[in-house]
């Protein structure tokens, strides 16, 4: 298997939707994608895992699907963590050292990195990532890498991403009751970052808001540094909920409406549409209008709006924001939202696809904002693998074939050095093309009169 020692797999656990991917970096640094498989969430609300076993069961779905398409089982997954217990705190440290005339190493970093995570929390709290924001060589402050100088006092700032431990051990049960090891948890809005925000944008001063279905994850960056981060505990779902009770019809009839039909600016909406709804059970069928629904979807949005620019107030960098705002997550997609965004922002608005770092073969199905976490989970992955990501522990790329374990005799790796011998081996490994599994979006009729006989598709 020519990726064998690249291949990455990641799951990512959300509200609405189970993930899982299978992927490797290419000889030009980017990400192509093996695999992928989607499943109905179940057992998770707001980023929590409140029933194992239906959770347990839709993962497995995902993985064994997933497997197939790439033919050889994963052992190791790096997994995303988000929910309405994350929260983040800044903390400076600082390490005496022995002398003036040796340089800064980079386990002097270490050190001093490795004393944030003795920091006191709150009990039942763990600490998720450190992640340094800028050191000061004894007087000499804003120094972004400080190995190589010299100095007796280093001090850093740190960003420190905490979180709760039985959240945190309800997502590790669940991915190895699956049979899979979780490698490392990861936070979702840095990983959705690393798929959609390029770097010219994080140096500039830029805001990600990720709208999931049951959370929206809110990552700050300025000066290629990452400043603030959050998540808010409610998203996409709290619509379709205004929906289905607003308009007195069923949660997957409201959920279509918003997909379909469903607008974030009323003002723009059709006045002369509308849309019949069936009643329930046998009752008269409902006509619910464009604006109607528009006005609905608008009023919630604009409170997941504010709640996203309150947090961006607590960053301290609102006024450094440059390059604006990016949103994705299957809620960015609701049509006219950017201009709804954009009028209560002030900010320059775009719509954030995981192409940032996707190989060309890459490009299609899993190119799309409900992806975004699942596509940097594996980015996130393999920075980790690399020890360029700061606040996580170091590992090679060498150790990484424990992802995976090909069906039949591992010992038969040896064989496939030459071309000869793999082809004749194509039942016991994958050839390194991608299968595809099936649309990821269901197609919905373009006709009202068959609108509600597609299948849910939830945002």
């Amino acid at each position: 298997m020519k990726y064998r020692n690249n291949i990455l797999a990641a799951i990512d656990i959300g509200t609405t939707k189970i993930v899982t991917v299978i992927g490797y970096i290419n000889e030009n640094g980017r990400l192509d994608v093996l695999g992928m498989a989607k499943s109905p969430s179940k057992g998770v609300r707001r980023g929590l895992v409140l029933n194992i076993d239906e959770a347990v069961s839709a993962i497995r779905t995902t993985v064994e699907e997933v497997q197939k398409q790439v033919g050889f089982q994963i052992k190791q997954a790096f997994v995303g963590i988000a929910g309405q217990h994350i929260k983040s705190i800044r903390n400076r440290g600082y390490i005496n050292r022995d002398s003036y005339d040796t340089e800064i190493t980079l386990a002097d970093t270490e050190r001093l990195l490795a004393d944030m995570y003795k920091i006191p929390i709150e009990l039942g709290e763990e600490i998720i990532h450190v992640l340094p924001q800028n050191y000061i060589v004894d007087s000499e402050t804003g120094v972004k890498n400080p190995v190589g100088m010299f100095g007796k006092r280093l001090e850093a700032n740190f960003h420190i991403v905490i979180g709760d431990i039985a959240s945190a051990r309800n997502i590790e049960r669940c991915v190895d009751r699956v049979g899979i090891r979780v490698r490392q948890m990861i936070l979702e809005p840095l990983a959705s970052s690393a798929a959609v925000l390029s770097d010219e944008e994080k140096e500039a001063g830029v805001a990600l808001i990720d709208i999931g279905g049951g959370t929206t994850d809110i990552a700050v960056f300025h000066d290629e540094i990452i400043r603030h981060t959050a998540v808010i505990p409610f998203g996409g779902n709290v619509i379709t909920k205004d929906i289905m009770e607003g308009c007195a019809i069923l949660s997957k009839y409201a959920e279509q409406l918003k997909i379909q039909f469903g607008s974030a600016l009323g003002d723009l909406a059709q006045d002369d549409k509308v849309v019949t709804v069936p009643g329930i059970n046998g009752r008269e069928p409902k006509e619910i209008s464009f604006k109607s629904l528009a006005y609905i979807i608008q009023s919630r949005m604009e409170e997941i709006i504010d709640s996203a620019l309150f947090e961006l107030e607590n960053s301290g960098c609102m006024d450094k924001l440059s390059a604006g705002i990016v949103i994705t997550g299957g809620g960015s997609l609701l049509r006219n939202l950017p201009q709804l965004v954009k009028f209560r922002s002030g900010l320059d608005v775009r719509i954030g696809y995981p192409n940032e770092r996707l190989g060309n073969d890459s490009t299609g199905e899993i190119n799309d904002p409900m992806f975004s976490t699942s596509v940097g989970l594996l980015l996130n992955g393999y920075d980790i693998l690399q020890g360029s990501m700061h606040g996580t522990k170091n590992s090679t790329l060498e150790e990484n074939h424990d992802f995976v374990k090909a069906y039949g005799a591992e010992d038969k790796d040896k064989e496939r050095n030459s071309e000869k011998t793999a082809r004749t081996e194509n039942d016991e490994s994958p050839d390194g093309t991608t299968k595809k599994a099936g649309s990821i979006l269901d197609n919905f009729k373009k006709t009202i009169g068959g609108f509600f006989d597609v299948n849910d598709s939830e945002m």
